[in-house]
């Protein structure tokens, strides 16, 4: 349950052995391959160049045509039902053998190109919709789209709002000259269509007139003949593009038996394409290469052995104190607190040479989620989702991380909840007083508390809750502090305050004067140390009196959310309950009792993770932790849909 020793390797060797050192580095799995950094007095880097890339550009578009391809089936294929079934094991040679991707290529053609002409299609369609929308208005209209404004008519189509009446446009018009004629085309809610000709010695007069009523001007386009025979021909293009999808769709669905090679052709390219890029970040001449990176210093043997087989030369380094921020960095815990992995790359990983947060966080961690969530009912309900994606699915990484992590947090809301007498709020009370109003049910053991009636108790357990974690993260950081060698730091920080905390509440206890000047004394001496001048000291003393009394305070009131969110969950679950018990009837009471416990469960469950990590992040590691860790990256095959068989 720590930060894993790294170590750095340089090696030289020789280009025709490049690709198979490679392979095997990666089958190993423990190499972080990374950009040579150049130094002063390091000239040989000036003579390397950069691999070409022409190889990995042709790798990057295989595996994207692979990628392309399954979307294209999962967007116009039925889902498959085994979401739960574990990835299939296959032999790493097998999997990248190229003989055996060539259906794969040519099933990733053939769907890619059907995906192709089905985004065409859709462009097509959208187009033609558009045009038909456009011309549907016109659809009665006798005359041919293509008659032109002569030298004695003007001819014009447009729109007017739907509220001006026929009356007033008349009028209008009238008004204007008696040279014209005015015919509604059809009319919506909004518009009325309509076409105007008139005698071109008038055509600005009405036109201005209309435009007072608010006529806008329409243009269909260099189109011929009506509007209804060009909305038919619209509708025949129309068929046939809907025809022609209806074929791709089923000729994409032929190919819906080759998921397995397309999964092989991905996993092949993407691991090839790690290869790729580690390759990328090597220097070579023509006859040699560079390659540098960081390796566990527990795979030293391994790594020693495959290197051994190798034509090279190379050197394995421990990092000095200077180099820490460059060095990769990888936890190892148990399986307890390995799911709090996610917890901590969500934040940051911590610096290289500092200490891993899991063990410290984890029973925290699990114990605050169980309080706020306190369940019985959505405990096991956490429990049983782990199981089964664990058991079935057996995924892992970070699926794994967070679905153990679901597990053990189940474990603590179910506890918590039998320890308030929760499952699903109070929904089998409830449900017993729907069945028999005279129902006086309780639960064979007495809860211990209740979160409606114990606020107080409930709170007062929150802050001291939240004392001791605090406490523990200062315990932390003090030994951190011993241990590097930061003495001063530990005595006036973490050692000073537990001091002056003591002293203070022991002088509020017996009103011994003693404590006050034991308090005044350590006080002065440990926050002035460091400050120059009487001025600095008495800044220094006056702004870490503020910071750490807020600081602390702030700290811990801010546990209170542990009952906030306890308090808040029951209270839905039991507003839902009661308002299902209403009408009186058993299913009626089932059915939304069960829905208004599922929104707050969903509510509940991405709460309570939030809230618990913020506690975590802001309040328990700012004590101890040091952030700023990279994650450490090995070159390995790492398949997304097989697993690779041990061998």
């Amino acid at each position: 349950m720590a930060i894993v020793a790294m170590r750095h390797l340089r090696l030289i060797g020789l280009q025709s052995e490049r690709e198979e050192m490679l392979r095997r580095l990666q089958h190993l799995g423990c190499l972080e391959i990374t950009e040579p950094e150049p130094a002063a007095d390091d000239p040989l880097l000036e003579k390397l160049r950069i691999p070409e890339a022409a190889e990995l550009q042709r790798i990057r578009e295989q595996y994207t045509a692979a990628e392309q391809a399954l979307q294209t089936l999962t967007d116009h294929t039925p889902k498959e039902k085994n979401a739960l079934e574990p990835l299939p094991f296959i032999d790493e040679q097998a999997l990248t053998d190229e003989s055996q991707l060539a259906d794969g290529k040519s099933a990733a053609e053939r769907l890619n190109r059907c995906r192709e002409e089905l985004a065409s299609l859709q462009s097509r369609s959208e187009k033609l919709a558009a045009e038909e929308a456009q011309l549907l208005p016109w659809e009665s209209l006798t005359m041919p789209l293509e008659c032109a404004t002569t030298e004695k008519v003007l001819i014009q189509m447009g729109t007017l709002p739907a509220a001006v009446l026929p009356q007033q446009i008349h009028e209008t018009l009238e008004a204007a000259g008696e040279l014209y004629e005015f015919r509604e085309i059809s009319a919506d809610r909004e518009r009325r269509y309509a076409a105007l000709t008139v005698h071109i010695s008038q055509a600005e007069d009405h036109i201005a007139a209309l435009k007072v009523l608010g006529w806008s001007c329409v243009a269909l386009g260099d189109r011929r003949g009506t509007a209804g025979e060009n909305l038919a021909a619209l509708r025949r293009e129309q068929a046939e593009l809907a025809e022609r999808k209806v074929a791709l769709e089923q000729e994409i669905a032929k190919c819906a038996n080759q998921k397995p090679e397309l999964w092989q052709l991905s996993d092949a390219s993407r691991i090839e394409m790690e290869r790729g890029e580690a390759k990328g970040r090597t220097r070579e001449t023509a006859e040699t290469f560079l390659l540098e990176g960081w390796f566990p210093a527990e795979n030293t043997k391994e790594l020693e052995m495959l290197l051994g087989g190798c034509t090279c030369a190379w050197q394995m380094t421990d990092p000095a104190p200077e180099d820490y921020l460059r060095v990769p960095v990888k936890l190892k815990n148990n399986r307890f607190t390995q799911p709090l992995n996610m917890v901590t790359e969500m934040y940051s990983l911590p610096a290289y040479g500092s200490l891993d947060p899991n063990p410290y966080m984890a029973p925290f961690f699990i114990l605050f989620y169980g309080i706020m969530m306190a369940d019985m009912g959505y405990g096991l309900l956490m429990m049983l989702a782990s199981l089964i994606v664990l058991k079935k699915k057996q995924p892992t990484g970070g699926s794994y991380n967070f679905f153990a992590l679901l597990g053990l947090c189940g474990i603590s809301t179910f506890f918590m909840g039998a320890l308030t007498g929760g499952f699903f709020g109070d929904f089998i009370p409830q449900m017993l007083k729907v069945i028999n109003p005279e129902s006086t049910f309780t639960w064979f053991w007495q809860p211990l508390f209740s979160p409606i009636n114990d606020i107080i108790a409930i709170m007062l357990g929150s802050l001291a809750l939240g004392c001791v974690q605090i406490l523990v993260g200062m315990v932390i950081g003090f030994i951190y502090k011993l241990k590097h060698g930061e003495i001063a730091s530990a005595l006036c920080e973490e050692a000073a305050w537990w001091v002056i905390i003591g002293c203070g509440v022991a002088l509020g206890v017996t009103g011994n004067k003693v404590f006050l000047w034991v308090l005044l004394a350590v006080l002065v001496i440990s926050q002035s140390y460091g400050k120059k001048g009487i001025g600095g000291k008495i800044v220094g003393i006056g702004g870490s009196i503020y910071n750490h009394i807020t600081g602390y305070f702030g700290d811990i009131l801010s546990y209170v959310r542990l009952m906030a969110l306890m308090l808040a969950g029951a209270v839905i679950a039991q507003v839902f309950n009661t308002l299902a018990a209403i009408p009186g009837n058993l299913i009626v009471f089932i059915i939304v009792s069960l829905l208004g416990n599922a929104l707050n469960f969903a509510l509940n469950l991405l709460g309570c993770y939030v809230h618990d990590m913020r506690l975590q992040c802001l309040e328990f590691f700012k004590y101890f932790y040091r952030d700023g860790g990279r994650a450490f990256k090995p070159v390995a095959a790492q398949p997304k849909y097989y697993r690779i068989a041990e061998q």
